[in-house]
């Protein structure tokens, strides 16, 4: 019986991931057919995807082989780079909360979520998976771990906003002057504000009378304890001093790595990014933090819009072409760690190895 429900198990994953690999597939197909199909909108669906996977699928393939192979490769490790460094602080919020995931069980989780964020919506959907799997990890603190995920995604978010703040002040010349970059900011200002806002009353809230009755209440609501518990979890974040600084100094090794990978694969295009570096420090992590928006699947057509309108400014002047075309193989080496995930999921099983350690 145990045999067959495992066997069972096992199918429906290669089911599922079949089908999100054939999705992802279609998606970046699909996004090389538009560059080359005129009224592509007009097309029925149906038409689009014999579209894709015929002058896509070609295209794409012609895309990718003009692009320097060691170059290429590059920018494939500069990508697993940004997921291992993204493993190593998820390590560091968990052993806040007493909890310790070995490296690679950290790593595996990550891998699947990736795999999820390459079509659920924004480029951060695949965290709901990562906190059900860290909270099968343990019997003992599930609300704390299911939290780790939460506060890990959350200052990741915040220290590239913070980063991105920190570039517009390294080419204010450049944002001042251009229309597009302001509106860019703008954006990027409004959520730098708003998550600040939020890891401070996370992280720092006192315990004032108003929100020991607002916890009081949400102890009455069913699951109510969890969220208390995941509220009293944030406040450990707050009396730890090492630990921001530290977090926030991987999240910004982080954002130097995503930028990286694109400066790669501009090179490998034959595109003059050295001359542009600087600025591409603001653009590139500024795509990414709007890109996470839940607007659209893993941030399609944000993405590539964004590119487009920014590294097409006068005072870059990289093609519209040559930028849709570092976007979208930016997101083809993303969905190549994706399909990583895909083959880790399909081997993945839950299983309680988050252990409490021993704290002062």
């Amino acid at each position: 019986m145990n045999s067959t429900s495992n066997a069972l198990r096992f199918t429906l994953k290669l089911a599922v991931c079949l089908v999100l690999v054939a999705w992802i597939l279609h998606v970046i197909s699909a996004d090389e057919a538009r560059l080359q199909v005129k009224d592509w909108d007009s097309l029925s669906f149906g038409e689009q995807v014999l579209k894709s996977w015929t002058i896509g699928s070609a295209g794409l393939w012609k895309t990718i082989s003009g692009v320097s192979v060691c170059w290429l490769l590059v920018s494939l490790i500069f990508m697993g780079a940004t997921i291992f460094i993204g493993v190593v602080r998820w390590r560091l919020v968990l052993a806040v909360q007493g909890l310790r995931l070995s490296l690679g069980r950290a790593a595996g989780i990550s891998l699947v979520a990736h795999f999820f964020n390459s079509f659920l919506l924004g480029s951060t959907g695949g965290d709901l998976l990562k906190a059900y799997y860290a909270a099968a990890e343990t019997n003992h603190k599930k609300a704390e771990a299911v939290t780790t995920v939460i506060v890990d995604r959350l200052l990741g978010l915040f220290a590239m906003l913070l980063f991105v703040s920190l570039m517009a002040l390294a080419n204010w010349g450049i944002v001042m002057s251009q229309q597009r970059f302001m509106a860019v900011m703008l954006v990027v200002l409004g959520m730098l504000f708003i998550s600040g806002l939020v890891v401070v009353l996370a992280f720092w809230a006192g315990p004032t009378k108003p929100r020991l009755k607002f916890e009081m209440l949400l102890s009455r609501l069913p699951k109510g304890d969890g969220l208390v518990r995941c509220i009293e979890a944030c406040h450990t974040y707050g009396e730890n001093p090492g630990f921001l600084p530290r977090v926030l100094g991987w999240s910004m090794l982080l954002s130097l790595a995503c930028v990286l990978q694109i400066v790669a694969l501009g090179f490998g295009l034959g595109l003059p990014m050295g001359e542009h570096f600087r600025v591409l420090l603001l653009i590139v992590p500024a795509i990414i933090c709007i890109s996470a928006l839940p607007i659209t699947p893993s941030g399609i057509g944000v993405r590539e819009n964004l590119y487009v309108w920014l590294l097409s400014a006068t005072a870059i002047g990289i093609e519209a072409q040559d930028a849709l075309t570092l976007s979208i193989l930016a997101f083809a080496g993303s969905l190549l760690w994706s399909l990583i995930g895909g083959a880790v999921y399909l081997a993945f099983r839950s299983r309680h190895s988050l252990d409490q350690i021993a704290t002062d």
